[in-house]
């Protein structure tokens, strides 16, 4: 058993050890390559598939939904999520690290290798940024057909205060070469996926990974506090806009690179496919969307909302990544029609979401709400969302069942349904 690039894992692992390479202009070799381990462990770790015509959700799919959890949709009232109401995906297992010994190295094409430990990195100029995270697979699990996996609904979602280094001024310090390209993340977490035994890494343009705006962080801090072990502690990445694939956790390795990265979840996994063995196009920034903040109270199991008739105000947030929201449209007819809602300003918050809102007169009988944002670059939220083999980018709007019953004890048929 050997341990893994963190030093620091206190959990050894039978996977590849990637060696340090720190220094030097020669210092130019890529990450350890993940291991395709079909034969031995293909058993366990089938191929992608898309559930069948009447196909239930299956007991693979509802560990993975009880291991993860989603934003409860009510927690959208916080401007800023509770860590343990922020969405989590975790693709294997969460990381045991212990914090005194952990190291953060930046190697590859740059000019001086670098190594941090948690006090050092800590020590270095950093600053907070209120960004909001979206899975790529969120609403994956209202798809028809159904891609097999982590089966979101919409709650793949929270909103944070993140505190860090700018990734910028920590290539800066390496000295990235004139012909570097691109930049890989290495996270401690390992696992098979597909037959392909890895660690969980991901890569970003070099030119992004140096932008300013967004700026990339190297965060050791969530809403002013260390980052919890499921948010990836010590240290995450964080990049605004971009769906959260990209946030790669339990952070250890930072590789400066002259090619593309051609790793399992850089090459293989999130992409936009129509068809098993297209290349399909890099999934990226998140498109945009808006959510309801539940109004009235649940039905248990339904969870079909129940409004007293007259007045009451819908509420919600609403992001996007490529480009600031501009208009916010909701509909109490379940979208026959539309009414502009009221935008709150962005308060400087950029990469976060926004809150809007919207005065409704509920009268009783069944309704069907929902809400759908627009950009700055003119993208609008489907009624009618456009599939893909890995359920990715799935931004149909949200429709929202709601009850209101009749006082008299009698019912009268709603405006939508």
């Amino acid at each position: 058993m050997s341990g893994k690039c963190l030093d620091g894992l206190l959990i050894p692992s039978a996977g590849p050890v990637r060696a340090a390479h720190h220094g030097g202009m020669d210092a130019d070799r890529d990450p350890a390559p993940d291991r395709d381990v079909t034969a031995a462990l293909g058993p366990v770790s089938g191929p992608a598939r898309v559930a069948g015509p009447g196909e239930g959700f299956g007991a693979e799919e509802i560990a993975l939904a009880t291991r993860n959890h989603g934003l409860p949709l009510e927690a959208l009232r916080y401007e800023v999520s509770p860590p343990g109401l922020h969405y989590v995906l975790v693709h294997y297992d969460i990381p045991a690290v212990d914090a005194d010994t952990w190291r953060l190295r930046l190697d590859g094409l740059v000019a001086a290798g670098q190594e941090f430990g948690l006090a050092e990195l800590r020590a270095l100029p950093a600053v907070t940024r209120r960004v909001t995270m979206e899975c790529a697979g969120n609403g994956r699990a209202l798809l028809s057909p159904r891609p097999v996996s982590q089966p979101w609904l919409v709650e793949g979602v929270g909103t944070a205060d993140w505190t860090g280094v700018p990734l910028r001024l920590l290539l800066a310090r390496a000295g990235p070469a004139p012909q570097a390209r691109e930049v890989v993340f290495t996270g401690a977490d390992h696992g098979v996926e597909r037959g392909v035994e890895q660690d969980y890494r991901r890569s970003l343009p070099l030119e992004v990974a140096l932008g300013e705006d967004p700026e990339v962080l190297v965060a050791h801090a969530m809403n002013g506090r260390p980052l919890p072990p499921q948010h990836g502690f010590p240290v995450r990445l964080v990049v605004p806009g971009w769906y959260g694939m990209a946030h790669v956790k339990w952070l250890c390795g930072i590789t400066v690179t002259a090619e593309p990265f051609a790793g399992f979840q850089q090459a293989v996994a999130y992409r936009y496919r129509q068809e098993a063995g297209e290349t399909g196009d890099p999934v990226t920034r998140i498109a945009p969307r808006a959510l309801l903040v539940p109004p009235g109270f649940p039905d248990f199991m339904s969870r079909t909302r129940v409004v007293r008739p007259g007045p009451l105000v819908l509420e919600g947030r609403a992001w996007s990544g490529p480009a600031p929201v501009t208009a916010v449209e909701v509909s109490t007819d379940g979208g026959a029609s539309w009414r502009p809602a009221e935008l709150a300003p962005d308060g400087g918050h950029r990469w976060a979401w926004r809150a809007w809102r919207i005065p409704w007169t509920a009268v009783p009988g069944h309704h069907v709400l929902t809400a759908r944002a627009t950009d700055a670059a003119g993208r609008t939220q489907p009624k009618s969302q456009p599939w893909n083999r890995g359920g990715f980018g799935n931004n149909l709007v949200q429709r929202v069942p709601v009850f209101c019953p009749d006082p008299a004890g009698g019912r009268r048929p709603g405006s939508g349904g």
